[in-house]
């Protein structure tokens, strides 16, 4: 039987010399390979109590939408900015390149409601870092945050201590 790992395509110099892009639409694209995937990111929710599970957009959403489902919880998305209808607070955070800013609709989060952030990769821990401070700003409480995948070289999970952080699989690299 395969590992999770192997369903992972590696595309060297993508996009620039150097780099090993981890393609996660391989994953997706193979019934075994997603099943596997949800599993394991639903498996280190085991005995941790929370309320609801946030994802962001996109690829938080197809691994959070499954586990919320099968764990019975609500999904709140949170997206770039502008694609929401209703009253949104916003975080901006740095790119490698610039400046992005994420929104989360203001009555997603109910204070006090303990907060499960799904996702497929974690970097520079950027993205994560601007989705915790819109969750506690709306009184959220960030109580385990899940990846698929982890580029180690990065440190991205150092820029989120002081948070529980799971990775399925972890490469060393950038």
């Amino acid at each position: 039987m395969k590992e999770l790992k192997d369903y992972v395509r590696s595309i060297p110099d993508f996009p620039e010399p150097g780099i090993i892009f981890r393609d996660v639409t391989s994953v997706l694209q193979d019934k075994d390979g997603l099943r596997m995937a949800i599993d394991a990111m639903q498996a280190y929710l085991d005995g941790v109590d929370y309320d609801v599970v946030v994802g962001p957009e996109s690829r938080g959403f197809i691994f959070g939408v499954p586990i919320a489902y099968n764990m019975h919880k609500p999904f709140v998305p949170i997206r770039k900015k502008g694609k929401l209808p209703c009253e949104t607070i916003q975080e901006e955070y740095e790119l490698e390149y610039g400046t992005a800013t994420i929104e989360i609709h203001k009555d997603a989060i109910v204070p006090g409601q303990k907060v499960v952030i799904i996702d497929d990769l974690i970097a520079t821990g950027g993205t994560t870092a601007a989705m915790i401070k819109l969750i506690e700003q709306l009184g959220g409480e960030v109580v385990k945050i899940v990846f698929l995948m982890e580029l180690a070289g990065l440190e991205g999970r150092a820029r989120l201590s002081g948070y529980d952080v799971a990775s399925v699989i972890c490469y060393e690299g950038k």
